[in-house]
């Protein structure tokens, strides 16, 4: 390329991003209102009891409150990790010998400061959503003293519904096609009186359940089941399968080894081990599942869990759930009511009607009460998710009429969750849950409806990826209304960040932007309620590629002491403190909009306005173009001829990469240290941010062909008040 064409290209350049664009705020009319306190808020999850310790100490605490989220979602991760949640480390055990299923005292005594999950000794998943890496099913463990068994409450005697519709299942993964003609079955009690032995045609029917169809091997529909160890030949030739589905309509309602004193004991489906393969002519069988107590064995996963326990079951407790007491007094809630959760996937009724119980002897201040944690996570079946809600529902409000619940907390998907077609061919997972509850005329105890947003896979961020987010979140929200979720029922976010995985990505300026952009899209679509995740200062933790990441706001020491803010703090600040009035009531929400673009149809500068109760106008503009800056003017505009625009003082708040630099290296030679104010040399192998921030601030005088500077990969708040508004 010639010289002058260099020239020409270069002074193009400067005069595109030079020519002011604009921001249009249409403010016609609200899309949204919400009041912050309500509205912005922050979760906490289990996590070392040594982090429980130090983040609710001073200055940690005060620090963190610095970002602006006010109130608090209690997150119940013992859902994930299939265990019974005591929630009070005090109460009963349903057995008097000291075994069974566990009720929390409602009796306020000490200080609950810590409470634990006992993993479940009867589970049948070798790995799910929540339990990757830890644990084991009991279905092909080698051990036949050990067993499966389904969860009581998801038969007649609890549903008041025939078992046929709230069909049981395990699900065997061989890994790989495999020829398969027979399996045998090592019953326990109660054993399936009726059941079918299928086979998956298609994907994966666990991650992909639209895709492929059940089928039932030609002799494998058992009408009279005995019990004991039967083995069945399932085809006269061997089929080619990798997933067998073992589906259970009828129990035999006999009860286990406890006994008939607990009728818990004597409803539902349980088996010791499962073998599948093949049986020869000469009648041995050759079994294709490997038996092992482990992560190692062949892969199952199951319909439900009997939440029955014991003492001995007890696990880590270097990781914990904030005990009660201390969550409401420790001041990380602002003395705000506080979203908490009951455990209901793997739990009693009365165990969570102790629980509400109990923090209302406490006096402590709930907002809103989230059923499970992460229903599609743990592969349950809408309707059975829906029995058990109901059950919860009729418990939680003979003590408390007045106590909105809602649920399920999904995953964090981007699309609607699926899952195995019922009878009518539908398989939208919201879809059926909506219709059973109202088929049973409960609808209305769905008083919220809730999930959570990871939008992108861990180590697959390119920046490219930051223009999805508007989308994204406003399109899900939109599915959640077309599958049936009644448009007055609000719609909350009850834990969000990046990525369900940690990665240096969190600690990136990209985190800032995207942060923006989610709390932003969220609420300009109609979203109730927002919650980022997760709110306390944690440690690194290994991320993508051999980089450390973290959840937190904060990089922090050994000792949980915060070194530095990141990128996300600064954002939460923009957002809470300077977008939003922070300790105001109603803000408005508008719909705004840029005609900054790439060229391919990607909105390089999106923006969001709110009118908040101080009278002033907040538009937030995101620039997500990583190189370049740009200059827009704002109009508010009413109709296609009657607009107006900010005047007098406008006070702008800035950040980005002039203010906010991550460094993934080793060493490091800091200025002025967070905690001694020290020069001080660091090694580390976490990386630092150099700079990391403050925030800018600064003001210009307002008018309709005022020009605002949006410095390239920043977020920028501007905000005044507005000409004849």
């Amino acid at each position: 390329m010639g010289k002058l064409a260099v020239l020409f290209c270069a002074e193009l350049s400067f005069s595109l991003f030079a020519a002011a664009q604009t921001i249009t705020v249409d403010i016609s009319h609200p899309t949204n209102h919400f009041i912050p306190r309500e509205t912005l808020g922050a979760g906490v999850d289990r996590i070392s009891v040594e982090a429980i310790d130090k983040d609710l100490l001073q200055p940690n605490l005060a620090r963190t409150q610095e970002s602006g989220w006010q109130p608090v979602s209690y997150r119940q991760n013992t859902e994930l990790a299939v265990e019974a949640w005591h929630w009070n480390p005090r109460g009963t055990w349903s057995d008097p010998s000291g075994k069974g299923y566990f009720t929390g005292s409602a009796v306020p005594a000490e200080i609950i400061r810590y409470s634990y999950g006992y993993p479940l000794p009867r589970r049948g998943f070798t790995r799910n959503d929540g339990t990757d890496n830890v644990g084991f099913s009991r279905l092909t463990d080698g051990d036949l003293n050990t067993f499966w068994k389904s969860n009581p409450y998801l038969t007649q005697r609890y549903t008041g519904e025939s078992d046929a519709l709230h069909p049981q299942w395990v699900v065997i993964d061989l890994e790989q096609p495999q020829q398969v003609n027979s399996i045998r079955i090592a019953w326990a009690e109660p054993y399936a009186r009726r059941y079918a032995v299928q086979y998956w045609t298609g994907e994966d029917p666990i991650r992909a359940p639209t895709k492929g169809e059940w089928h039932t091997f030609p002799q494998g529909s058992v009408g009279d089941g005995k019990g004991g160890t039967v083995t069945i030949k399932l085809s006269s030739a061997a089929i080619t399968v990798r997933y067998v589905r073992m589906w259970m309509t009828e129990s035999s309602n006999t009860c286990t080894a406890d006994g008939p004193s607990d009728p818990r004991n004597c409803v539902g489906y349980a088996i010791r081990e499962i073998y599948l393969g093949t049986l020869t002519e000469d009648g041995l069988f050759h079994d294709l599942v490997r038996h092992t107590p482990d992560q190692e064995q062949t892969a199952t996963w199951c319909s439900s869990v009997d939440p029955w326990h014991q003492p001995s079951d007890l696990g880590s407790t270097k990781q914990a759930q904030m005990g009660f007491d201390l969550f409401f007094t420790s001041g990380v809630t602002r003395g705000l009511p506080a979203m908490i959760p009951v455990a209901v996937l793997y739990d009693t009724p009365n165990n969570a009607a102790a629980e509400i119980a109990y923090l209302k002897e406490r006096g402590y201040p709930v907002s809103y009460v989230e059923m499970g944690e992460e229903a599609d996570g743990q592969y349950t079946l809408p309707e059975d998710y829906g029995a058990l809600y109901l059950q919860y529902a009729t418990a939680l409000h003979r003590v408390d009429l007045s106590l909105k619940l809602g649920g399920p907390s999904f995953t964090g998907e981007n699309k609607d969750i699926e899952t195995w077609p019922d009878a009518n061919g539908k398989s939208s997972w919201t879809g059926r849950f909506i219709d059973y509850l109202k088929e049973h005329g409960r609808l209305n105890d769905l008083a919220f409806f809730s999930f959570e947003h990871y939008p992108y896979e861990g180590c697959k961020t390119p920046w490219g990826m930051l223009y999805d987010e508007t989308e994204l979140v406003t399109h899900i929200m939109q599915i959640w209304r077309e599958d049936g979720v009644p448009a007055e029922t609000p719609l909350f976010i009850t834990e969000g960040n990046l990525s369900s995985a940690a990665s240096e990505t969190y600690q990136d300026i990209f985190a800032g932007i995207w942060l923006a952009d989610y709390i932003g899209s969220f609420l300009t679509a109609g979203g109730k309620g927002v919650y980022f995740f997760h709110y306390l200062p944690l440690q690194m933790e290994p991320g993508c590629n051999s980089s450390p990441g973290t959840f937190g706001m904060f990089t922090v020491d050994a000792n949980y002491q915060i070194q530095q803010p990141l990128a996300q703090f600064s954002v939460a600040q923009l957002i809470n403190l300077e977008w939003a009035q922070f300790a105001g009531g109603e803000h408005q929400v508008f719909s705004a909009a840029s005609d900054v673009n790439d060229g391919s149809g990607h909105a390089l500068v999106t923006a969001y306005a709110v009118k908040r109760p101080d009278g002033q106008w907040s538009v937030m503009a995101v620039n997500r173009d990583q190189l370049n800056p740009h200059r827009v003017r704002i109009k508010f505009q009413e109709s296609s001829n009657q607009d107006s625009a900010f005047a007098g003082a406008v006070e702008i708040s800035n950040f980005g990469s002039g203010q906010y630099q991550w460094h993934p290296a080793q060493t490091r030679f800091m200025a002025h240290a967070e905690i001694s104010g020290k020069p001080t040399i660091v090694t580390t192998t976490q990386g630092w941010a150099d700079p990391d921030g403050p925030i800018t601030h600064s003001q210009v005088s307002g008018a309709k062909d005022t020009v605002y500077e949006l410095p390239a990969a920043s977020v920028t708040v501007i905000r005044g008040n507005v000409a004849g508004r």
